[in-house]
């Protein structure tokens, strides 16, 4: 449980703190049982052990609650710290690393082994105090016989042995689920997300409940059943163990009802005394190993993330520029259930201010692969990216993706207009929000929207709208128009692209609409990964073609 111990240490003066509380608490629990045993072998308890007993009450509470309190603000802390590390790791990442790690994977890291560490973190307080009760209840046992104290530790030997040969392979069961549910949770994301599509086809309904989610559910559920089986035998075998000392004792001490019998009683009061503490241990080993588990799956993803994680930068504006050029870019990539892999390129294209150019081309053409490494979310495997002549690197590819507004077929829209100065925002999104006839179905206040429970259609002209108020130079639309009606398909091509154009925008859109092929500039055409051509529209009457 290293990584555990690790995450402690990150608040070492905290801990403790807590810890030293436990303590106090622990021992004052153990000094009142000795207490009850003295009390019990006099005739007449007087006023010292009266005031001894409320003195150690009140400093077992006053123990246990600061280091429940200290511990419980400390373990939210690190839940928060954890939540914000991975996702800064996430955002550091590269997009292809991201998408070769899978949402499915993220996800269930930030909602699953987060709270599991939080859990554990929270039952350590009292995890410690019953420790120390323990060890309290062995230093007496000592005090009052070193023999029965050495029977004692002797039965523990055995019962640690054994519990720890359980333990491994019950956390071997632990870790095989933590993997089964980054499968599981893939499959919970495809019932939510694919609801429709199975309320339409009862034998792929029937085939996705039996062959994918109850398999995964039934394969993590046997895992946590054979790792929970295991811990109760090992808790089992503690009790067993337990017992049968306190057996040997009984039976084996001899019954005068003289001073070594009533010694007898003492040693049988505090081992059952020990048992609820032993107890509360050994039921605390299996979340502790879950949060161990977690742990190290947090640890692991955040190697993963950070292998080829971005270097962040701090300027946010975008540069000026007057030629972007691609020169003999390439990018290679695995297409699911295939063997061979997709290479786009080598690609030599080049943009000048306030062109309007269409990409085209047939379905995994690369199209949107080659939009991502105009943008700068991949990173050219071969091949240069340059902005007037210079050369987008590590150093300067976070500033070099601020020239970009973008609204990608698989877009995500935020409900709060984040990032964008609210110095007459609203106004502007009025305005807008008329431009694209949304105006009577969304409002803005306090610069969020209203909705954005809307048809597909409508949520891509919200989009619209937020790159609008983003004012970037270079505009990239990946099949914008493809859920829009008729009307405003033409309203996007004929009055959108040209006002964008206008105002010295550079658009780059992705599309199969070849009816509006002469509002472009230039058109450049994909295939298989290769420019097919590239067409460039001087005049509607005049067409220069450039083959390759």
């Amino acid at each position: 449980m290293g990584s555990l111990l690790f995450l402690l240490r990150s608040a070492k003066g905290t801990v403790l703190i807590a810890l030293v509380a436990g303590a106090i608490a622990g021992l004052s629990n153990t000094l009142l049982v000795a207490l009850i045993n003295t009390a019990l072998n006099t005739n007449n308890a007087g006023s010292r052990l009266i005031w001894a007993f409320t003195g150690l009450c009140l400093l077992m509470v006053a123990g246990r609650f600061v280091s429940n309190l200290l511990l419980i603000r400390l373990s939210q802390n690190a839940v928060f710290d954890l939540r914000v590390f991975l996702s800064r790791r996430i955002l550091a990442a590269p997009l292809l690393r991201l998408e070769e790690l899978g949402a499915h994977r993220l996800l269930a890291t930030l909602t699953d082994d987060v709270p599991v560490i939080a859990n554990a973190f929270t039952s350590i307080p009292l995890l410690f105090m019953n420790m120390v009760i323990v060890l309290g209840c062995l230093i007496y046992l000592g005090w009052l016989s070193w023999s029965v104290l050495a029977g004692v530790l002797g039965f523990l030997a055995c019962g640690v042995i054994v519990y720890q040969v359980l333990m491994k392979r019950a956390w071997q069961y632990v870790a095989l689920g933590r993997q089964q549910w980054d499968g599981l949770f893939k499959h919970l994301r495809a019932l939510v997300e694919g609801t429709k599509e199975l309320k339409l086809h009862q034998k792929r309904r029937e085939a996705f409940l039996s062959q994918s989610l109850e398999a995964s559910a039934a394969t993590l559920r046997d895992q946590m059943v054979t790792s929970n089986n295991i811990w109760a035998a090992a808790s089992s075998w503690g009790h067993v163990l337990i017992f049968v000392l306190i057996g040997l004792l009984l039976f084996g001490a001899p019954r005068t009802g003289g001073a070594e019998f009533q010694a007898t009683l003492g040693f049988v009061l505090i081992i059952l005394y020990m048992m609820t503490p032993i107890e509360y241990i050994l039921t605390m080993m299996p979340a502790l190993s879950r949060a161990d588990v977690a742990l190290k799956k947090i640890d692991e993803l955040g190697f993963k993330l950070q292998e080829k994680s971005e270097t962040q930068q701090t300027q946010t504006t975008p540069p000026s520029w007057g030629r972007l050029d691609l020169i003999n870019v390439t990018h290679a990539y695995y297409n699911e259930g295939e063997d061979d892999h997709f290479v786009l390129g080598p690609i030599d294209l080049s943009f000048d201010v306030g062109e309007l150019v269409f990409l085209v081309g047939g379905n995994g053409s690369g199209k949107t692969t080659l939009a991502k490494l105009l943008t700068g979310l991949y990173i050219p495997e071969g091949g240069e990216v340059r902005l007037d002549g210079q050369l987008i690197s590590d150093e300067n590819r976070e500033s070099y993706r601020q020239l970009f507004s973008a609204v990608f077929s698989d877009f995500f829209l935020f409900e709060n207009l984040l990032g964008l100065d609210l110095e007459g925002l609203e106004p502007k999104v009025r305005q807008y929000l008329v431009q694209l006839q949304l105006q009577h179905k969304v409002k803005i206040k306090d610069a969020a929207l209203s909705t954005i429970d809307l048809s597909q259609g409508q949520r891509k002209r919200l989009a619209l709208l937020t790159a609008y108020l983003e004012d970037r130079p270079f505009y990239m639309f990946d099949e914008w128009a493809a859920d829009q009606d008729p009307v405003f398909k033409e309203v996007f091509y004929l009055q959108i692209l040209p006002e964008l154009k206008a105002r010295g925008k550079t658009v780059l859109v992705i599309t199969h609409d070849d009816h509006y092929f002469s509002v472009a500039d230039r058109i450049v055409k994909l295939d298989y990964g290769k420019i097919d051509y590239e067409r460039v529209l001087e005049t509607e009457e005049h067409l220069y073609l450039k083959e390759f």
